[in-house]
């Protein structure tokens, strides 16, 4: 089992940056797919980012170049930096992780944290 805890969500202006954090609790986290999804209003949850236990790391095309996904095993944790941000990113982000074993799995998530950019 694992539980993932986001923070680092808020408001901030066009153009600006933020950097997310997920804290996860649980085994073998070095040896699990992480990845940070979003989503708006009335729109599906998609992940925009992620990173495999082996440390390939992916992007959606509106993301990459401005956000950057990184994790820290020895304590368990997960980032997401976002530089440029533009009012379109404006979602409620969340943290997810998969089982041991799998090479792209976004089987746990976390509660999700707001994020606004004002125009």
């Amino acid at each position: 089992q694992v539980h993932l805890v986001e923070s680092g969500g808020g408001l901030v202006q066009n153009g600006r940056s933020l950097r997310l954090s997920c804290a996860a609790s649980g085994t073998d986290f070095s040896s699990r797919f992480v990845g940070w999804a979003r989503q708006a209003p009335g729109t599906p949850r998609d992940v925009i980012a992620s990173i495999t236990a082996q440390g390939d790391a992916v992007y959606i095309d509106s993301v990459k170049g401005r956000f950057t996904i990184s994790r820290d095993n020895a304590k368990n944790m997960v980032y997401l930096q976002m530089n440029s941000l533009k009012p379109e990113d404006t979602a409620v982000y969340f943290c997810t992780s998969g089982r041991v074993g799998r090479y792209s799995d976004a089987f746990y998530w976390g509660q999700g944290t707001q994020v606004t950019v004002s125009s």
